[in-house]
């Protein structure tokens, strides 16, 4: 005769505790395509494809995420992006 025996195993899990920011990138009608991808890579350290994806999105939906972190992180990189013309905001 055989005996099963069950083990219960107490498991923690950490996790991340901290508020993440986001910049939002908003449309305008006066920017192109180019300036915003260009801006994108310079200022967000993007691809050249996450550019252009964020650039779509921003164009057909109104708005983006570009960029995620701590506000301290955030702060100085929206502050370009406003200063390249872009419509963009720390959330």
């Amino acid at each position: 005769m055989s005996t099963i025996e069950k083990v219960q195993e107490d498991v923690l899990v950490e996790e991340q505790v901290g508020t993440n920011n986001e910049i939002v990138l908003y449309n305008d009608d006066v920017n192109t395509f180019d300036h915003v991808i260009d801006t994108l890579i310079r200022v967000c350290q993007h691809t050249a494809e996450q550019a252009e994806q964020c650039a779509i999105l921003v164009h057909y939906k109104g708005k983006c995420t570009v960029k995620t972190g701590h506000y301290d992180e955030l702060r100085p990189q929206c502050t370009q992006l406003l200063e390249a013309g872009l419509s963009a905001e720390i959330i």
